[in-house]
């Protein structure tokens, strides 16, 4: 094997003496090299507003994002199924696809066949191929189809995007990008195109996951996420892409979102609500039906690896009440990390339990009645506030 590698056995025998000589590494360097630094630490708040910017929608606002960074950084490579515009040879006489929502939509034809192009239909190939390209120096974006089709990537994801920092105590990174469209509420996705499951990847060290609710934060944390030198799990909510409530004028190009920073929603005094992704809407619905005299306080995570532990203690603290709220399902999503968090941090500020309502432990149904019942809708986001605020 050494000669294979061209290392002769006096050259290796050396190496394993001088590592054998080495000082141990101290306990406390154990964290070390889990993540980098965040390219950016400050929320820059409310974004000014840009001369004659139009309201674009949440998928719009990423197709948008994608051509401003590719167009700043010729390193960033899209691929995935589906994602180019056409075949070379006949990309003249069609208008092209873009991926499945037309995300990426014209990133062939700005950008070429080399940095924008199609791959075959298996997942675990393109994010190794985009492992691949992060440790060369690129800075890969890869795209997931549906998230239930990421499992066959989770080895490329876990044992290798997301362990390279730690494991070569910080010499190597991986800044590698995928984006996967998630989540449920447009019926008929059933089992393999509905699903949500993001708590199983907070679960990962070293992997940053982002989960945008409105088109000006998927714009604000997009642009961070090229701009880290780790992994990225970005996940785009396949309800939220064409909504009319969520969209926003495009920030200006120096407004970057730092992971790890919540957002109030809505201000309120007697109970609060954390959630991200679709359901952040619906408890915005649910909190107008309660009316303003009902107190609701609504944060948005924005991310959820990192998370904004201060921003949810701090609103606890007046409330004295929570209700988390996310769509993946309720036995050991991540809104168990979140009430957990809370007893622990928050317990002497408690008028009431921590509640939460996630979906059912069940995956996504076909049938429309059976995903509404299997997935957090108003009237249970209500029904749990008023029996929180009745305790």
């Amino acid at each position: 094997m050494c000669e294979a590698l061209g290392l002769s056995s006096k050259s290796v025998r050396a190496a394993a003496e001088t590592a054998l000589a080495a000082p141990k590494a101290p306990p406390e360097s154990v964290t070390d090299h889990i993540t980098g630094p965040m390219p950016v630490r400050v929320d820059p708040g409310e974004p000014d507003a840009v001369a004659g910017a139009e309201p674009v929608t949440f998928g719009e606002s990423i197709r948008l994002t994608l051509h401003e960074e590719m167009a700043r950084d010729e390193r960033i490579r899209v691929f995935g199924e589906d994602v180019a515009d056409a075949d070379p040879h006949v990309i003249d006489e069609v208008p092209g696809k873009g991926g499945v929502f037309g995300i990426t939509f014209g990133l062939q034809r700005a950008f070429g066949d080399a940095r924008c192009f199609n791959t075959p239909l298996a997942e675990a190939n393109i994010v190794g191929r985009g492992v691949g390209q992060a440790l060369r120096g690129l800075r890969p974006c890869a795209e997931i189809q549906f998230f239930d089709y990421v499992w066959p990537a989770m080895n490329q994801l876990k044992s290798e995007a997301a362990n390279t920092r730690w494991r070569s105590n910080g010499t190597w990174t991986c800044p590698l990008v995928v984006r996967i469209a998630i989540g449920g509420y447009l019926q008929g996705g059933a089992i393999y195109h509905s699903q949500c499951g993001e708590s199983i990847f907070a679960h990962v060290p070293g992997l940053l996951v982002a989960f945008p609710s409105r088109a000006r934060d998927a714009v604000g944390l997009l642009r961070t996420a090229f701009r880290c030198d780790d992994p990225v799990l970005f996940l785009e909510h396949k309800h939220l892409y064409r909504q009319g409530y969520n969209r926003d004028p495009m920030p200006p190009p120096d407004w970057i979102l730092p992971f790890g920073k919540g957002t109030y929603v809505t201000r309120g005094n007697r109970v609060t609500v954390v959630t991200w992704g679709a359901t952040v809407h619906r408890a915005q619905l649910a909190a107008r039906e309660l009316g303003d005299d009902a107190g609701v306080e609504i944060i948005d995570l924005r991310t959820i690896a990192p998370w904004d532990r201060e921003i949810v203690a701090e609103s606890v603290r007046r409330t004295g009440r929570i209700l988390v709220l996310h769509e993946d399902t309720l036995t050991a999503g991540f809104g168990a990390e979140i009430a957990a968090f809370v007893a622990d941090e928050c317990f002497e500020h408690l008028d009431a339990p921590v509640w939460r309502l996630a979906a059912t432990d069940t995956n996504c149904a076909y049938e429309p009645s059976l995903e509404d019942a299997i997935l957090p809708q108003v009237a249970d986001i209500t029904r749990d506030l008023q029996a929180l605020l009745a305790y």
